[in-house]
């Protein structure tokens, strides 16, 4: 019965809130956390049997586990969401995790890359590598457009309009937005299919419209652009980290910087709350100094 109740809670998610795959996997492995909880204190309570106490144990066993507070809020509003869900049908009485709240933080502010480090990005991908090209259209692309991860992952041929230099990208929500590119995600792009792709595809006798392919062929996944990330920041003269969505932080970032309005910047990147983009009204430390240096009078020796 308690996998029927979370089946259903995934089905809803998606045929009626059409969330991605990777969000629902999200999800499920949040519920799946929570199960295991339950059967190691105690055994597997019903879930209309969960009280106030079980739940400030649950919430007490995420911090033991050292998770970091954006990790257990979003696991939090995945047990929110769920009890919602069954108690609008009737499947429980009330939500035992509507009153818990985290303590209000600070919003870190994203990181993002300065122009020289994506310099150094772009020339670590022009490598000797068969698939060098690629690396560089995917870098292309993310540092190019700001979309999500799991939007290039998803990235189809028919919905890249060469001509007008548009893509059409299906985003949270499998909302539709449509994002420029500049010439250089052009070019990039079209040597990459020409040079690249075409003769993979033909060497494995592959047919599908994904973009973005592996070294057999395949459509490449999230997972698998995280690592070509990886790669090209190795081969980098770099020392940090690199995640997909830094690169996505350092396009906002920089729209904002050079004069983009925020609900232009917001439409890009296809957010649904103005709230979302405003982390992105920072400015850069090089801004910062060069202001500081151009309006203050003692800045600087005449």
């Amino acid at each position: 019965m308690k996998r029927d109740y979370i089946q259903l809670f995934l089905e809803y998610l998606k045929a009626e809130r059409q969330y991605s795959v990777d969000t629902i996997k999200a999800y499920q492995s949040d519920l799946e956390e929570f199960c295991t909880f339950l059967k190691q204190n105690g055994g597997m309570k019903p879930f209309k049997d969960i009280d106030h106490l079980d739940v400030n144990v649950f919430m007490t066993d995420l911090f033991d586990k050292k998770y970091s507070r954006t990790t257990i809020s979003r696991k939090l509003s995945t047990m929110r969401s769920f009890y919602n869900f069954l108690a609008k049908n009737d499947l429980v009485e009330r939500n035992p995790f509507s009153e818990i709240k985290l303590k209000k933080h600070p919003n870190r502010l994203p990181r993002f890359f300065y122009q020289k480090e994506m310099t150094a990005l772009f020339e670590a991908a022009q490598s000797n590598s068969p698939l060098a090209l690629r690396n560089s259209a995917l870098l292309e692309v993310l540092y190019g457009t700001g979309i999500r991860v799991g939007e290039c992952a998803n990235l189809r041929w028919q919905n890249i309009d060469f001509s007008l230099k548009m893509m059409l990208i299906r985003g949270k929500g499998d909302k539709e937005r449509y994002v420029p590119f500049g010439q250089y995600c052009f070019d990039a792009l079209i040597k990459y299919r020409d040079q690249c792709r075409h003769n993979i595809m033909t060497k494995y006798k592959k047919q599908h419209d994904f973009v973005f392919i592996n070294h057999y062929g395949d459509p490449i996944t999230s997972t698998g652009i995280e690592y070509i990330l990886n790669q090209i920041i190795k081969q980098s003269s770099l020392t940090s980290k690199i995640h997909p969505h830094m690169l996505r932080h350092t396009f906002a970032t920089q729209l904002l910087n050079n004069g983009a309005d925020l609900r232009t910047v917001q439409e890009l990147l296809g957010h649904s709350s103005l709230s979302t983009t405003q982390i992105y009204t920072h400015v850069t430390q090089e801004n910062l100094q060069s202001n500081y240096r151009k309006f203050f009078p003692r800045a600087t020796h005449e």
